[in-house]
């Protein structure tokens, strides 16, 4: 189960241990976060992955009630403990809730707890952007949540669909609320994805290859990716039907050349892969415990790998069957029909993996492996019932029924709630530093099995019988009030597990007995620290020789905790880690992270006023915080980074390497890249809906269409090829000493050029109100805007940066990550450029009447 080849090795050159009582005492100094109002100021991720979890465990208990709301509304024919209207709101927020505001970022919560322990790294690449990505949520999360205080709750269900969701069917707030509150907690969800890519790749002890990461990294990597490219097509939805309610541009709208099945098929290009992003955080933990408790590795380490890249690869191809019963053609309902049956095989090596771990293994029993138990009947049994949806015949007769309702719940709360209640007794003793006293945790499993399955099991039943989703009544000659009471009971006792589970938690923390390191004789560099852990994680950081679950942990932590192992010091008061070359683990960089700071805070607050100006139609309001918003990143930039250069800098076996400004592969860089595949899938989904609007949806070809105008067209395309050659030049005069103010300058002459000529474009497109084709065009030409002024704020904050010192020839990170953006700018806006420019030219031509 372990391996001794792990080394800690001396720190820089010289062969002397250092004082651990001295190290210690530095390293908390440098990153101790103060009290009271200082909290706020919290970037630590230890702290951040703590108030993510927490803040989810409160969303779910609330999400909790609303179900209990629900169960009591239907537990008996012709009930009325809820009107129409509240019943709307409730199974509606019930939904959003859950998915949005519990299971996505308690994965998240996890993650950012977690990965740089299990990484051998002090914390996450980019603090300041977690802290701002946890505010984001709670923020979000909050507008959502007080909307039903207020009584203007979304009503519409949790995935929104059209026209039901329109101002025609929905005239009040209640559809806003659900589209600014989710797109602004997805702000959080794209943030902690680019994070958790970035650190993961970069951010890991000497050694650890990618080959050698710990299989719950690899997990959190694939899910991590998955967020970055299927979350923008939901982003893009929401801002398409908020501007559609809020300004009447007719993008799902089908009198105008709209189509209500556009939202349906970008919600469910982000939907179904999220059921995915859910499940793999949740298998990685699985991953994790089952190795543990069966005290030998896992089996089939490479073939789960590669199982879980194929369940990502392929959930992002079978969106559409949650679309059958919408008018699919045959051709197509057979394809997407056999690849949602095929995702169930790399489930199955899973499955098989880890059940072979046990039966090769010599498995104890704790509490943990009760939920993995647990975890086992009711995930398998909802994947069979996955199965059957798939089939199309099948599918029609169950569409919209509870039937799907008790698969849905079987999978995520299979899938995801089992397995992370075996996560939370597993690493709770590493958040409290004491274990579990039992005496409510074994009841309380048994009550949240036995209730989940009463209540689920006979929704099936209800659904075979006909009960569709989302009645809030009906008559006793359906046949259906005896199951739906014994389902409502199960819900109750469901409850009283779940309480009982708080109850356990509360008393382990204050009750608990304490232990030194490691109490389930584990593998993962996690357990080679002290508990509860300290803010700088680990005093010294090891090299990996091999697999990183299986550590020689107890004797490697006190040899790490001597400061014997990499960055065993405390230098010019940095928060230190090491950055590796992305394959090999080699050191190459150190990086220096952010400290505490109260900013991420202040920009959340402000980004929040933007939100609340959208929904109460103050847009005055927005204009007026947007630029602060703008403000306080450009602020939070100028203060990042070094003034001078370091060089070679020792870390410990006689190896020196550069702090992380002054090397290529930087974490910003990095990135940067990541969140241009995020923003580059955003834009391959605004072409998708416009090219199939113009292929599928009625109303077209429009009365009236853009005329090309050839000479502006020119103009746009030139400036956006201009700015990025112009960036180029920055950099080439930065590495030889020269001046770079007069290649900015040129640049952003360049680029507010484009931007002017892309709004007067936008100004010459006909009637965007009348038609959805002038509509899609005006929201490709707002795309280019939207990037061009992003691309002088990169430029501004490149002048504030030189004037400042940050930037010289061996720091030229920022010119670097501008040069990306304009490259990136430049090849989006010709695309873009091009469809408006050439739609006219084709669609007068190949429009079909309806």
């Amino acid at each position: 189960m372990t391996d001794t080849s792990t080394r800690p090795g001396p720190v820089g050159s010289d062969p002397a241990r250092p004082d651990p009582v001295r190290l210690h005492k530095d390293l908390s100094r440098i990153w101790a976060v103060g009290p009271g109002w200082q909290r706020l100021a919290a970037v630590n991720h230890t702290v951040l992955g703590l108030r993510f979890m927490i803040t989810a465990a409160v969303f779910f208990a609330i999400g909790g009630v609303l179900s209990m709301m629900i169960r009591a509304q239907i537990a008996t024919p012709h009930s009325g403990f809820l009107p129409p209207e509240l019943y709307n709101q409730i199974f509606t927020m019930h939904g959003t809730v859950m998915m949005f505001l519990f299971a996505i970022p308690m994965l998240e919560g996890l993650a950012i707890y977690m990965l740089p322990k299990m990484l051998g790294a002090r914390d996450l690449a980019f603090p300041r952007m977690t802290a701002y990505g946890y505010w984001c949520y709670l923020l979000g999360g909050s507008i959502l949540v007080l909307s039903m205080v207020f009584g203007v709750a979304p009503d519409s269900g949790w995935f929104m669909y059209t026209p039901l969701s329109s101002s025609t069917y929905s005239p009040g707030i209640n559809a806003d609320v659900w589209l600014l509150g989710v797109t602004f907690v997805e702000i959080s969800a794209l943030t902690m994805a680019v994070e958790l890519t970035v650190s993961i790749l970069k951010l890991r002890a000497p050694g650890m290859t990618l080959a050698r990461m710990p299989i719950f990294a690899w997990y959190i990597l694939v899910t991590a990716l998955m967020m970055v490219v299927g979350f923008p097509p939901l982003i893009l939805a929401s801002i398409l039907l908020e501007v559609e309610r809020a300004f009447g541009l007719p993008f799902f709208d089908a009198t105008r050349g709209g189509d209500p099945l556009l939202w349906q098929h970008l919600f469910w290009l982000f939907g179904h892969p999220e059921v995915y992003i859910i499940f793999l955080p949740a298998a990685g933990a699985i991953s994790t415990i089952v190795p543990t408790f069966a005290q030998r590795p896992l089996i089939g380490y490479r073939a789960v790998i590669v199982a879980l890249v194929a369940m990502a690869f392929l959930s992002f191809g079978i969106w559409v069957h949650h679309m059958f019963t919408v008018g699919i053609p045959h051709l197509a309902l057979a394809f997407f029909s056999a690849g949602s049956a095929l995702v169930a095989v790399p489930t199955a090596v899973q499955i098989f993996a880890w059940l072979g771990t046990l039966a090769q293994g010599r498995p104890r029993w704790d509490v943990p492996m009760l939920y993995i138990f647990g975890f086992f009947f009711v995930f398998v049994a909802g994947g069979l019932t996955g199965v059957m949806l798939a089939m199309v015949p099948f599918n029609w007769q169950a569409h919209d029924t509870h039937f799907v309702v008790a698969h849905l719940h079987y999978v995520l709360v299979g899938g995801f709630v089992f397995p992370m209640l075996a996560a939370l007794y597993y690493w709770l003793p590493h958040v409290t530093g004491r274990q579990s006293v039992y005496r409510l945790s074994v009841p309380a499993f048994w009550l949240i099995f036995i209730g989940f399955n009463m209540t689920f099991w006979l929704m099936h039943l209800t659904g075979l019988r006909g009960m569709p989703r989302r009645v809030f009544t009906y008559t006793p000659e359906d046949g259906w009030a005896t199951l739906n009471l014994l389902s409502s009971i199960g819900g109750f006792i469901l409850t009283i597990g779940f309480a009982l589970v708080a109850m356990d938690i509360l008393l382990q923390a204050r009750h608990g007995r304490r232990y030194r390191r490691d109490p389930w004789r584990a593998g993962t560099l996690e357990w080679a620290m002290p508990t509860p852990p300290a803010p700088y994680g680990f005093a010294s950081i090891p090299e990996i020789g091999s697999r990183a679950d299986r550590l020689a942990v107890r004797k490697l932590g006190q040899e790490l905790a001597a400061g014997r192992g990499y960055l065993g010091q405390a230098r010019n008061g940095w928060q230190e880690t090491l950055g590796v070359h992305m394959t090999t683990g080699r050191p190459d960089q150190v990086v220096i992270l952010s400290q505490s700071t109260h900013l991420p805070f202040y920009t959340a607050l402000a980004t929040c006023v933007v939100v609340l100006g959208l929904l109460f139609k103050l847009y005055w309001l927005s204009l007026a915080a947007l630029p602060v918003v703008l403000g306080l990143m450009i602020y939070t930039a100028q203060i990042s980074g070094l003034r001078h250069d370091q060089g070679p800098l020792p870390i410990g076996h006689g190896i020196n390497v550069p702090p992380h400004t002054e090397v290529h592969g930087a974490p910003p860089w990095w990135a940067l890249v990541v969140a241009l595949l995020a923003d580059g899938t955003f834009f391959v989904s605004l072409i998708f809906g416009k090219l199939y609007l113009w292929l599928v949806a009625a109303n077209w070809p429009p009365a009236a269409v853009m005329e090309p105008d050839l000479i502006l067209s020119g103009v746009i395309v030139l400036a956006l090829v201009l700015a990025p050659l112009t960036a180029r030049g920055a950099i080439w005069s930065n590495r030889r000493g020269g001046g770079i103010m007069i290649w900015l300058i040129l640049s952003a002459v360049a680029v507010a050029v484009a931007l002017a000529g892309s709004g007067m474009a936008i100004g010459g497109v006909p009637d965007p109100f009348g038609h959805a084709h002038s509509a899609t065009s005006a929201a490709t030409l707002a795309y280019i805007v939207l990037h061009t002024g992003i691309g002088l704020l990169f430029l501004l904050s490149n002048g504030l940066r030189r004037g400042a010192g940050r930037i010289s020839p061996r720091r030229g990170l920022d010119l670097r990550l501008t040069r990306l953006w304009l490259d990136y700018t430049a090849v989006t806006g010709v695309v873009a450029v091009a469809m408006v420019l050439v739609m006219p030219l084709i669609v007068p031509i190949s429009g079909v009447q309806p």
